[in-house]
């Protein structure tokens, strides 16, 4: 049976596996495999199991248990987890309370079916790109134990690459889906910012938080990203928007889509690997129009600003009360935060919604746009630098290079895994106008089927 979870549902409907059975065997490869990938931080075997007999049980009587019947599927650890205390990648967090449900878009998923296996590794408080968290250790690439994941949803990206899950929850506030999916080589979503509910997560900067699947297929994240939606009132800043799913139309193809690739900031710096892989995107898809996201660099720096003073400002009360116990480097950034003036802050704000109308303006006359996800593949652990142009740059922020002017204004985007030679995987991103994750979704399974984009 092929470890996707479109083929696990269908085979558990089918009744040609069981449920437990399926369960059993994703607690065995995690309990073989996470001790050297680390990915998973809390596992929730007793429930997981308890969860498949109630499956098995449902079909027996002869009731459908949804399109994800028996799909395990594992959380990010800053969603809530019914009985255990939410990390968010933190050691104060440790000291809260157990959770007394789950959250909303993880109870989602199990109304559809899936099987809730646990929490997953993550940066602190999400504020990462690395994936190494100074608590619980990195998660490491299974692509080679020595590179990193990418963060912050990085113990995510791990796990499905891994094959522990064939679906992960994520979190992507400047690139934290898409980074992981890049430098893991699985693939990503990121749907419109308020398309999800983000109900029972810990925040990170409430302007741009969006939550998302990574998954072994694309058909998997639109099983996913159909599942999670639906309105919720716990999260005002959700969009009152219909349930609007994407599976029925996956398999339409390209056909009279305008496809374009980002130039500008989005073709400069970075290593070859990443532009190449860009390169065989269009080429599958028959891109060669090049477009321009206005400012795009000084939207990144915008973001930064943002970030920063969001970030700073959700955590000042534990800087005060317990700085020592915050990744240093996570508390220096906050620490730097709290001193941004806020005429900086209104000014970065007045920028974002000029670019956002100027971008928008771009989807007057093109569909997607193809970028690179990451401007390097999978770094060592431990690296603190890039090399590329004859400089020497900090890793930890130019791996959102990339990531950063796209999620500042809330787009959709599909991250795909593509291997442009016989190295480590790098992504491209298929970003989309605003709400039409349908577009994304098509063109990446385009290039699965075309066999271009691949786990």
């Amino acid at each position: 049976m092929s470890n996707t979870a479109s083929d696990i549902a269908a085979a558990i409907r089918g009744r040609r596996a069981t449920a437990r059975a399926v369960t059993e065997a994703a607690l065995a490869r995690i309990a073989l495999e996470n001790p050297t990938v680390n990915a998973f931080t809390d596992i929730t075997a007793e429930r997981a199991l308890a969860r498949a007999d109630a499956i098995d049980a449902q079909l027996a009587e002869g009731r459908d248990p949804g399109p994800l019947a028996g799909v395990p599927f594992a959380v990010k650890n800053l969603f809530d987890i019914a009985g255990l205390p939410t990390r968010a990648g933190s050691r104060i967090n440790r000291d809260r309370a157990p959770a007394p449900r789950d959250a909303f878009l993880a109870r989602k998923m199990e109304e559809a079916g899936a099987i809730l296996l646990g929490g997953l590794n993550m940066g602190e408080y999400a504020y990462d790109f690395t994936g190494e968290n100074a608590h619980d250790g990195p998660s490491r690439n299974p692509r080679d134990l020595a590179r990193m994941t990418g963060g912050s949803s990085g113990g995510s990206g791990a796990a499905v690459a891994a094959g522990m899950v064939p679906v992960a929850l994520g979190s992507d506030t400047n690139g934290s889906i898409r980074v992981p999916a890049s430098l893991c080589g699985v693939f990503g979503l990121k749907p419109t910012y308020g398309r999800l509910s983000r109900a029972g997560t810990f925040p990170f900067v409430s302007s741009f938080d969006h939550l998302g699947p990574l998954a072994a297929g694309v058909t998997d994240l639109a099983l996913a990203h159909d599942a999670m939606q639906g309105t919720d009132p716990e999260d005002p800043m959700q969009a009152q928007r219909p349930v609007e799913p994407v599976l029925p139309s996956l398999e339409d193809g390209i056909g009279g889509l305008r496809i374009a690739i980002a130039g500008g900031h989005f073709a400069q710096g970075g290593h070859r690997a990443a532009h190449d892989a860009v390169a065989l995107a269009a080429k599958a898809l028959g891109a060669s129009r090049v477009v321009e996201f206005p400012e795009a660099t000084r939207a990144r720096a915008a973001a930064y600003v943002i970030t920063a003073a969001e970030g700073a400002a959700l955590h000042a009360e534990r800087l005060c009360a317990r700085a020592a116990d915050f990744d240093p480097e996570v508390r220096d950034r906050l620490i730097g935060g709290l001193a941004i003036p806020a005429a900086w802050v209104a000014r970065a704000q007045r920028f974002r919604r000029w670019y956002q109308a100027r971008v928008l303006e771009l989807f007057a006359e093109v569909d997607l746009i193809l970028a690179p996800a990451t401007p390097v593949r999978a770094p060592r652990l431990g690296q603190k630098t890039l090399e590329w142009e004859g400089q020497s740059l900090p890793l930890r922020p130019n791996l959102g290079l990339y990531t950063q002017p796209v999620s500042f204004i809330g787009l959709p985007v599909a991250a795909v895994p593509l291997w442009p030679d016989d190295g480590l995987p790098v992504g491209v991103q298929i970003i989309a106008a605003p709400w039409r994750e349908d577009l994304a979704l098509r063109a990446a399974r385009v290039l699965e089927r075309q066999g271009v984009a691949r786990l």
